[in-house]
Parts: C-alpha cells; structure tokens; sequence
C-alpha cells in the first residue's frame, strides 16, 4: 500500500503531462505558428493581436484559428477599428477685405458639427504667410481660437493651405492673413473640414531605417516596419534642422503589367518655419491609413534644389486589430497562424458584428510564437514551378551565368552589360535552366545608381561663344535618366541641351536631343548642382552637353554623373543547378509567366541576392556585321548593284555609233 501511495504523484504527472500532449496534438499540423494565452472566464473575449501573429498570418488574416484545451476550434470575429470618414465642404459664404497690413477673410461654415480646419484657395505661387484665426457662434462676437499658423506654397510646387484649428462648434470663422512682411494675394475660397466623430485607437509602433539611397533631388529611405499586414496611421519624422519643407510621398511595392512598380499610397508635407514675430511652427506627422502587406515602406522625400534633409530618426502608429470569439470554458487556448493554402473559414456569427465595438478588449498575455510541433514543413513558394516550356535559345546574342547561394526566393540586379545589351525594357530577358524557361517576375525600382563619365571640354571654332562638354559612358544604350553636374561659376544664366550624334539610314550624322533645361546660379545661392533630366535614354555611348554663352564668358563645369535607375529579377531556384540570363534578341517580345499570380508571395519571402557571372558572346549579330548602323555594307552593296544594273540597262538602250569609213 506504501508502494502504491509514492506512485500516485507519478501516475499523476504522467495523467497530466499525457493530457497535454494529447491537447497538443490535436492542433492541425498544417499551421506553422503557434501562440498559447490564458482565458480567466467564459463568455465574448475580445484580444488584441500581437504584431508577431499579423506578421506570420495572411494579409487578410484568413489563416488564423482558435482553439481551446480540449482541441475544439473556436468561431471568432475580425473587428478592424478606423476613424470615421471626415466632412469637408466648400463654406458657405466667402468675403475678403484688403486692409494696409492684412487681408481679413470672413467665412461662414455651414457646419453644425466641430471643426478641425480650414483649407483655402489661391492662384499665387511662391509665397509665405502667417495667419491667426478667430470663431463666431452669430457672426459679432470672435473669439480667437489660433495664431501665427503658416500657410505657403514654393516656386518648387510645395504647399500647404491647410490651417488646424482646436476641434470646435463655430458657425462663423474669421481668417487674417499677415501681409506686413510681403505683397498681399487673393483668395479666391475655403474649405472646411468637420472633426472626426470617432476616432481610432493606435499603438506605437517602432520603425527604422535599413537604406537610404540619395537620388538626384530626392531622398529615398526604405522603412523596416518589424512586421507585415499592418495598418499604419500615421509616420513622424524627426530633423534637426532648423528650418525646411519638404514634399513626402509613400510607396509600397505592386504588381501591373506582370511587373514590379512602387505604388504610392499616401504622402504629404512636412515643414519647420519661424515667421518673423511668431513662435517655429511644425508639421512632422504624415497620416497614411493603409495597409501595408510587405514589412517595408518606401519614404520617398523630394528635396529639389535643397540638400538632403537629415533625418534622425522616423516613428510610426499602427491600427490594433481585435479578434473576438466565444470562449466556452476557461483555461489555455491556441491562436494559430501560418498556412497558405487553406481556405477562408465561414463561421455563422454575422448577428455577432454588431455589438463588437461594445466589447471591452481583454488584457491577455501571448506567449511568444513558436513553431507549431506537428506543422508539416511546406516548400517556400510550393505552387511556383522553377522550370517551364523548352526555349530555342540560339538566336539570342549574350548570357550570363547566375550565381545562386540556395534554393527558394532569389533577387538579381541587373548589371551594365545586361542594360546596355539587352532590348529597351528588358523584353529580351530569358532565365534559362537545362534549356528551359524560369519563371521570373521584373521589379522597376526608384533607386537611382550613378556612373562616372569621363568628360572632354571642347570648343567650336566656328562659334566661340558655344561651350560643349562631351562625355563618354562606358557602354552604349544604358537606360540613363538624368545628368547631374555642379559649377564653380558664381553668377550665370544659361540654356544647356544635351544630344548625341547618330547616323541615319544613309549613313548621314544627325543630332538626336535627350534633354534640355535652364541653370541660373547667384552668388548667394548654396547649392551648386545642375540637374538635367533626359527625355529619352542615349542609343551610343556618347553624351554631348553644349550652351551658348553669348557675350559671356564661358561656365565652368564639374563633377559630372549620370544616374540609371535599378531594375531587379525575382524568381525561385528549386535547384542548385546552373542558372543563366539570356539576353540580346531584338526580335524577342516580353513573356507572360503565371508566376505574377504569386508576386506578392515572392515579395514577403526572404529573398537571398543571386549575383551575374562574366558575360558570353553566343553569336555575332547579323544586324552588327551585315550594317553599319542601318545604311552600312549591304545597304550600299545593294545600291551598287542596282546603279550597275540600270547603266546596263541604259548602254543596250542606247543606238550603236556606225562605222566611219576609211579615207
């Protein structure tokens, strides 16, 4: 009986330990993360999750599934909170008066709810204003509710109408706008803007920078947001500098065309200003209001003629999501995550939406993901095939081999070679494995690489007021976009073209423009850079920038670049074997692979950087040793031929000379 009673604790242990692996078992292995929390009561339970389970589910968040302790799934609700829509309308009435050192606007709202701003309308450009404002319930009595709030718009196109205001009731505003420090402008309206009735909840959220790329007049930042599928609300930049504006556009990776575009999907201004005899005034928070699928997002700030605006460190909100099910007992329950392939659950708790909002949200404690113990590994990208149709491959001019590190998701940069050779837009590009096409998708970035040209400074006999710069790139037909330069000259106007010299059908030289823009520069001006964007990208190798000087003398000029932008393959490697990239077929058109049904899978996969070998010259061109340029030997064998033809032709045509005869 002794034995017996020191075995009941065993027994025990055992009882229990087998009843959890029992429980545990019953999750579905075909989920591959796991998340376990503790239920206090039975009843609705509202969680909020975790940014690890958004970051692991689905972008629609299909995937998730709850059970409880004794392996039943659990029918649940997703509840995403969002601010309602705002109110904005033109005002209902709008009269200005010029006085000596303000313009007064007097508008009448037509709201009855409060308000939060006031936009206005104006033809002007170019100029900086500060504005105080006053609210009226009848119209006679103001009361001032906002001071020295800037509004401006640049030569650059940067502008800000918009003036916040402390949410309230006011059937009447009064705007005077200061004009001590510059010319008055009209106005030719309003629109005003009602307060959110609702608002949402937001999270804090940490965000940091993992690139940044300075392209000519533009700062490209590449935002790591620490997980996928969330909802931003808003981002916050923060600079020291003291004062500045800036235009801000954001940027997600998209398919279109069976492609890869960066797609804006929000953006506005940021500024810092202190008008004289009014407090800095600040706008550093941009909302956004979408979701983003990948983990990164793409800042994107236009600098113009400014420096790059440094930036200290970038801060983001996010929306929580709630998921709301009906707990039917207490104790441990699973939230699972992580399955591309099953389908949408169709639970039968539509009665249930409405009275979500009322719900309070159940502080509950997540246990950190983990991988589910009977998750059946599942192939990275299972449904792409890394091999396709068998392609005749000998018409194509060069290759390059593709050095892979591993198999699944893969990122190739394209390299000069493969831009200068391959067709206008790429058409050309073969991913080829065992002589058979890999599906591949294109994705066009905004990340701008620069090249060094050598440059010759030349001038025309003829014409000694022309200065003319010509620049040698290191191969032909790169897809160049822009020409950047800076000048040592302190004082100039000039017109400046770029062009290159071509040859036509008969071989004549002619000018084909790329691009043409005006410089001026003033001592007091700091920067120095000159950008020129091309219309079209050079067809040779050589750029010719010239600018008439008039009766001035010649600009010195320096530091030239040329910029292109980045244009990378993803694809999946199934296989250590050997990849190669086909290109230069002119008669080739663009593919259409089903694996563009897939980008957004092989965008969120991590992908490993596939590198281009040394370049193979498969074949010489029948277009290169048949022409020179498109009137080259055959053109005018052809022609010699025809000319020798035709004086045939002429000398049987022509009646024989009689004999003369002897004297």
């Amino acid at each position: 009986m002794k034995h017996l009673r020191s075995c009941i604790p065993l027994c025990f242990a055992t009882f229990a330990l087998s009843v959890f692996f029992a429980s545990a078992a019953t999750l579905p292995p075909d989920w591959q993360h796991e998340q376990s929390f503790d239920v206090a009561a039975t009843g609705l339970v509202k969680l909020s999750l975790p940014v690890e389970t958004l970051d692991a589910a689905r972008p629609g968040l299909d995937d998730l599934r709850v059970y409880d302790d004794a392996g039943h799934e659990a029918p649940y609700l997703i509840e995403h909170p969002a601010p309602t829509a705002r109110i904005i309308r033109g005002a209902k009435s709008f009269q200005t008066s010029l006085n000596a050192q303000n313009t007064v606007i007097t508008l009448e709202t037509g709201l009855a709810q409060p308000l939060d701003g006031v936009t206005l309308e104006t033809p002007a450009n170019n100029f900086i204003k500060s504005v105080s404002v006053e609210g009226s319930y009848d119209g006679r009595s103001w009361r001032s509710i906002a001071q020295g709030r800037p509004i401006f718009r640049q030569a650059n196109g940067v502008s800000e109408l918009r003036i916040e205001i402390p949410p309230g009731t006011w059937a009447w505003l009064r705007l005077t706008v200061d004009d001590q420090r510059s010319q008055p402008i009209p106005f030719t309206g309003a629109r005003v803007q009602a307060a959110s009735g609702a608002s949402a909840p937001d999270e804090l959220l940490a965000v940091t920078v993992s690139e940044r790329h300075e392209n000519p007049g533009e700062t490209r930042l590449t935002l790591n947001l620490g997980a996928a599928n969330l909802t931003l609300s808003q981002i916050r930049i923060e600079s020291a500098e003291p004062l500045f504006t800036r235009q801000v556009t954001f940027a997600v990776p998209q398919i279109a065309e069976d492609a890869i575009h960066e797609q804006a999907v929000g953006g506005g201004v940021i500024y810092r200003l202190a008008l004289e005899g009014q407090p800095a005034s600040a706008n550093l928070s941009l909302p956004i209001e979408t979701q983003v699928r990948s983990r990164e997002l793409l800042m994107l700030i236009r600098n113009n003629d400014s420096p790059p605006l440094p930036i200290t460190a970038v801060r983001g909100e996010r929306r929580p999501v709630y998921l709301v099910f009906l707990a039917k007992q207490t104790g441990a329950h699973y939230l699972l995550s992580g399955n591309a392939r099953c389908a949408a659950p169709r639970y039968d708790l539509a009665a249930m939406a409405a009275n979500l909002k009322s719900v309070a949200v159940t502080p509950v404690k997540f246990s950190p993901g983990t991988e589910n113990p009977a998750f059946r590994p599942v192939e990275v990208l299972a449904g792409v095939q890394d091999n396709g149709t068998a392609l005749d491959v000998s018409v194509w001019r060069f290759r390059k081999p593709v050095k892979i590190t591993g198999v699944g998701a893969q990122q190739i940069e394209l390299d000069l070679d493969t831009m200068s050779h391959a067709r206008p837009g790429f058409a050309d590009l073969r991913l080829i494995r065992h002589s058979e096409q890999v599906s591949y998708i294109t994705e066009r970035t905004s990340i701008q690489r620069a090249l060094t040209p050598s440059v010759t400074t030349t001038n025309d006999a003829r014409d000694r007021a022309l200065s003319r710069w010509v620049l040698k790139l290191s191969q032909a037909n790169l897809p160049v976009t822009r020409l950047v330069c800076t000048s040592r000259t302190p004082l100039f106007q000039r017109d400046l073209t770029a062009f290159e010299e071509l040859r036509d059908e008969n071989g004549e030289k002619y000018d084909r423009t790329l691009g043409r823009a005006s410089w001026t520069q003033k001592p007091d001006m700091a920067k120095t850079e000159f950008t020129l964007t091309f219309d079209s990208a050079p067809e040779s190798d050589t750029v010719v920038l010239e600018t008439q000087n008039g009766d001035n003398p010649p600009i010195q000029l320096e530091n030239f670049q040329v910029f292109h932008p980045v244009t990378r393959l993803l694809f999946k490697a199934g296989t250590n074997d050997q990849y190669f990239l086909y290109y230069g077929n002119p008669e080739a058109s663009a593919p259409r692979y089903d694996l563009s049904l897939m980008a957004n899978e092989l965008l969120a996969a991590n992908k490993a950087a596939a590198s281009l070998g040394a370049e193979e010259t498969l074949k010489t061109s029948r277009h290169a040793t048949g022409a020179a340029g498109k009137g080259g030997v055959v053109f005018w064998g052809i022609l010699a031929l025809v000319v020798v033809a035709l004086l045939v032709v002429i000398a049987r045509l022509l009646p024989k000379s009689e004999a003369q005869p002897p004297k």
